[in-house]
This record gives structure tokens, C-alpha cells and sequence, in this order.
């Protein structure tokens, strides 16, 4: 028993440590970069931003411009009573050509050029010809003037696509952020238990060298038998206390593998380097919210959604308007017995024509569009108290974390004064069995509280850390902590690599 407080102050916390044939020691960087870039939960999250930018492309193809080609023969042969022969034939064939193009303002603009040649055995009266060439080139435009007018009916589709891939942006930001902390807890969380293991095999020696010495005291006569089994049950409840915490390591290894998808060679270990800091960490309650506002992509998304119910919102009053068209259209003509005549005819412009005219339609009670236009209005006002409700739980979250930090910084110096306590009643006790006023079961008692004291400092240590993630997590800045950017992930090469 004399030698029991010289192991206690030999062996000590953290003092025992496994040996392994070249673990993979992992920095906090280390580990961050790695989930960042392995991590297969933000992998799926990556490609809902990269299909959002294929749908923002496939949107702005309402601006791609129509051509348009048309060839067509006609044959006929038909009875006339004026005819000698009771009958004519005509031959025509045509070969035309246009393009047409969206504009901004909703208006549709088109250009054709048009050929047609005729064959007949009669003498057209309109021409005089019994065979020629006839051509136009013409514009025509077609513009709204109430309903679906300017840019923002015309683009709803392009601003929709380019807002919701905003918010999957937001959202992958939030992800990335989720898992970072994640990382964080992990990281510290192993090592605690790698710490608590530490903690098991130290107290597994001195219960051992509890029942060698009991043993040896029995064996001479100073001690009952009976202490002999009050010495194996502590060495007993030990080491069954080191198979839970030796598979607790192991199974915290595989949650940071999977997490960071490490692929460690068969057998081979893994060990965090980091210590969680200690040291004072100042935070002002009422600065952390202002930049958790600022920050938080999951408030940002909200913003981009209610922009987006915002247009959809403009764009149905718009279309409750009644549809006014404006329709304009100029060309020039030719004819001729030759396909060149016909053209220099065309390109004199000797036979202009133009038009413009204007179309009215409105439904009658247009029930349809009113409560269109009603619902988004309902959906508007939805989505800015979902950002209220959002923002009030993003300003609690933020004090909750701000108080987590002050109570664990506090627990850090209880945690130290217990384990300081328990070393001491130790020694106390070492000292009554020794002149035989305890029993090994009282020093097997006060040796395990002392194992709980040092858990419990290491606990505390790894929630003051985790409080600290916690409130970065909460202010969103955690990726400025730990040196993330957001280009570390790219949806947009993604969506380009797809050929």
C-alpha cells in the first residue's frame, strides 16, 4: 500500500498511451480539409446547386433565336368549261425562310423572306405572266402592351432559376457549415475518450497493485481473506471499465473515418494531435447576434425565397391587366419572269407594305389570375414571418451558446478543484490503510473517484471547446475560423464537367 500513491503520481492523467505502428495523426486543419472535400454528405449537397445552374442555362434559352425553313411543290391539273381542252395545270413551288427572336420587353420580332415561283398553261390576269417569280422580305412584331409587358414577365423564368440556385448555394453553405462543426465535435470527442481510456488503464494498474499488495498482506497474516475479494471485484469492474472504453475509442474512430472518409490501411490507427483550448474565450452577446444576422446562410435562403415570392407576386398583378397586343409589320415585294428580275424588283422597294394594328382581349371576372395574384400575396406574407420566426431562433440559439460558454468555462475550474480534492482524499486514505484504519475497498472507492474526477476534467475541457463551436456554428463563422471557402466547392464546374 506504501507504493500505491508513488503509481498514482508516476502513472498520472494522460500518462498511459497505446502504441500503435504509424497511426494517422490528424491536425484540426487536417481534418477540415479533408471532410470538406471528401465528406459525402456535402458531396450530394453539391450537385442540387450544380443541376440549379443547368436549369438557370436551359431558362435563358428563351432568347435563342428560331430559324425557320420551309420548302414546298404543288402540282394540279383542274377543269375549265372555258377551255378547249377542259382542262389546266399549274405548278408551284416554294422556298422560304425566317427567324424570330424573344425580346426583353416581351415583345416577339420576326424577319422572312419568302419565294414562290408559278407555272401555269394560263395567263395570270394579276401578272400577265403564265409563269414568274414572286418574293417578299418583311418584319413583323408583335408587342404586349398591359399583360406580360417589360422584363421581369418576360424573365420570371430566368430570375426563378437564378434565385433558387441562390438559396441551394445558402443551403449548401449551411450544410458545409454543419458538417465543419461536426468535424469539430468529432475531433474533440475522441480525443476525450482517447483520454478516458488513458484514465481506465491507470486505474486497472493500481487495482491491480491493490490485490498484489492485499494479496501479500493476507498471505502474512495482517488482513482478512475477505479483502482479497473486495480487491479482485475493483480489478474485475476495471477492466471490464477498459473493454467499454477501449470499443468506444474504436467505434469514435470509425465515426471520423466515415466523416472525413479516410481509407487508414488495414489495422492502422487514427489519433487527433489537438488539445482543446483552455484558454478564455470573450464574447459579446449582443455583437454575436448582429453577426449571426449577417451570417446565417439558412436566413439567407429565406431572403432569397421571399425575393423570389416578391417577383412571382409583381408578375401575377401583371397579369391581371387585360392583353393589349400591338401587331406591326413592313415588307417589300417583287416579281418577275426571272428569279433575278424578280429580285432587283425586291430590292428596289417599289412595292413597300406596312401594317400596324391592335388586339384587345380581357376574360370576364379573369378568376384565374386574381387568385393567382392572392395566393402569392398569402405566400409573401408567409415567407417574412417565416424569416421573423427564423431570425428570433437564430438570436436565441446564438444567447443559449454565449451562456454554454460562460457555464463550461466556469466547469473548467470546478473540474480542476475536484480532481485536486480527489488526489488528496487519496492520499488521505493511502495513509489510513496503511496504519490500517481503511479497508482496501475504501481505497478501491476513493481511487475511482479520483478516475471520475480526472473524467470529469476532461469532459469539461471538450464542452468548453464544443460551447465555442457551438457559438461559431450559431454566428456562422466558423468557416472564417477554420479557413473554409465556399469555392472550395465548385456546383458550377460540376455542372460543366457534364458533356
Amino acid at each position: 500500500m506504501k507504493n500505491l500513491l508513488v503509481v498514482v503520481l508516476i502513472l498520472g492523467f494522460g500518462a498511459v498511451t497505446e502504441l500503435q505502428a504509424e497511426p494517422v495523426r490528424l491536425t484540426m486543419a487536417d481534418a477540415v480539409k479533408m471532410a470538406v472535400e471528401k465528406n459525402l454528405d456535402l458531396r450530394v449537397e453539391l450537385y442540387n446547386p450544380a443541376q440549379q445552374e443547368a436549369e438557370y442555362q436551359k431558362s435563358r434559352g428563351i432568347y435563342n433565336p428560331t430559324l425557320t425553313l420551309q420548302a414546298s411543290y404543288n402540282d394540279t391539273t383542274s377543269y375549265s368549261a372555258s377551255r378547249p381542252s377542259g382542262r389546266y395545270w399549274n405548278n408551284n413551288s416554294q422556298l422560304n425562310a425566317g427567324i424570330s427572336q424573344l425580346l426583353p420587353s416581351g415583345a416577339t420580332a420576326a424577319l422572312g423572306f419568302n419565294n414562290s415561283y408559278l407555272s401555269s398553261d394560263v395567263t395570270s390576269t394579276s401578272s400577265g405572266l403564265s409563269s414568274y417569280w414572286q418574293s417578299s422580305l418583311g418584319v413583323t412584331l408583335n408587342q404586349p402592351l398591359l399583360r406580360n409587358f417589360g422584363r421581369e414577365p418576360t424573365e420570371l423564368t430566368i430570375d426563378t432559376a437564378r434565385l433558387t440556385k441562390e438559396a441551394s448555394l445558402e443551403k449548401l453553405s449551411s450544410k458545409l457549415i454543419s458538417v465543419v462543426a461536426q468535424v469539430r465535435t468529432e475531433y474533440y470527442k475522441l480525443y476525450s475518450l482517447r483520454e478516458e481510456l488513458s484514465v481506465r488503464k491507470v486505474s486497472l494498474e493500481l487495482a491491480r497493485r491493490v490485490l498484489s499488495e492485499t494479496q501479500a498482506r493476507v498471505k502474512a497474516g495482517v488482513m482478512p481473506a475477505m479483502e482479497t475479494l473486495n480487491a479482485e471485484f475493483g480489478v474485475a469492474s476495471r477492466e471490464k471499465e477498459l473493454i467499454d472504453a477501449e470499443r468506444a475509442v474504436q467505434d469514435q474512430v470509425d465515426v471520423l473515418v466515415q466523416l472525413l472518409q479516410l481509407q487508414p490501411a488495414q489495422g492502422q490507427d487514427v489519433e487527433t494531435v489537438e488539445v482543446p483550448s483552455k484558454g478564455r474565450y470573450e464574447v459579446s452577446e449582443q455583437a454575436e447576434i448582429k453577426r449571426a444576422l449577417s451570417n446565417r446562410p439558412e436566413l439567407k435562403e429565406l431572403k432569397r425565397n421571399l425575393e423570389l415570392l416578391e417577383l412571382q407576386t409583381r408578375v401575377s398583378g401583371n397579369r391581371t391587366r387585360p392583353d393589349l397586343l400591338l401587331s406591326a409589320s413592313a415588307a417589300t415585294a417583287g416579281l418577275g419572269d426571272t428569279y433575278p428580275r424578280d429580285l432587283d424588283r425586291l430590292s428596289s422597294g417599289t412595292y413597300p407594305a406596312w401594317g400596324v394594328g391592335l388586339s384587345f382581349s380581357y376574360p370576364l371576372g379573369n378568376q384565374a389570375a386574381e387568385n393567382d395574384y392572392r395566393k402569392n400575396r398569402l405566400k409573401l406574407d408567409q415567407s417574412a414571418l417565416q424569416i421573423r420566426n427564423q431570425e428570433e431562433l437564430i438570436a436565441n440559439e446564438v444567447r443559449s451558446a454565449v451562456r454554454a460558454i460562460e457555464a463550461n468555462y466556469k466547469q473548467l475550474d470546478v473540474a480542476d478543484r475536484g480532481r485536486a480534492f480527489a488526489e488528496e482524499r487519496l492520499r488521505a486514505f493511502v495513509r489510513k490503510a496503511e496504519v490500517g484504519l481503511a479497508t482496501t475497498k475504501d481505497v478501491l472507492d476513493v481511487e475511482n473517484d479520483l478516475a471520475t474526477a480526472k473524467n470529469n476534467q476532461i469532459k469539461a475541457q471538450v464542452a468548453y471547446a464544443n460551447a465555442i463551436t457551438q457559438l461559431w456554428k450559431a454566428t456562422g463563422e466558423i468557416l472564417a475560423k477554420e479557413q473554409v471557402r465556399m469555392v472550395t466547392l465548385d456546383p458550377d464546374s460540376l455542372y460543366k464537367g457534364m458533356n
